[in-house]
């Protein structure tokens, strides 16, 4: 129980701090779509994009091709581990290693609506979708 706290508590610390300095970047693009912060506990975007955007970027970049640094960040641009939808659906619901799990942030429609932004974006084409059964199977 401690350790699901203290695992949140960084989680909420990381992903507004990732907010804040992509709302700086934001800030000097005049042409960039509004972007606004989740109140809470739970993410309140519900497209893939948004969560995208607003959850995911500040890590693996807008452009989804990961980073190295103080931590290394994949690329999810190209990447052949996507193709079957359930290995980022248990990432995304659990975490591993430097990645947070966001499965008590998320609903089950969130999980797969950034899970098939993903997969259908940044150079990725896999076209058969998640549901949010196959989040709610992954999630027991």
């Amino acid at each position: 129980m401690m350790r699901t706290s203290i695992s949140a508590i960084v989680t909420v610390t990381l992903v507004t701090s990732s907010l804040l300095s992509a709302g700086a970047a934001v800030g000097q693009d005049s042409g960039a779509s509004k972007r606004t912060f989740s109140s809470g506990y739970r993410f309140v975007e519900m497209t893939g994009e948004e969560l995208f955007a607003n959850v995911c970027q500040g890590c693996h970049m807008p452009d989804a091709t990961g980073a190295s640094g103080a931590g290394t960040y994949p690329s999810l641009a190209g990447n052949k581990n996507l193709e079957s939808g359930s290995y980022p659906i248990f990432l995304v619901v659990n975490g591993r290693r430097g990645m947070p799990a966001f499965g008590d942030m998320m609903t089950d429609g969130q999980v797969a609506a950034v899970v098939n932004y993903l997969r259908t974006h940044f150079g990725n084409a896999y076209q058969d979708a998640v549901t949010t059964k196959d989040v709610q199977d992954a999630r027991r």
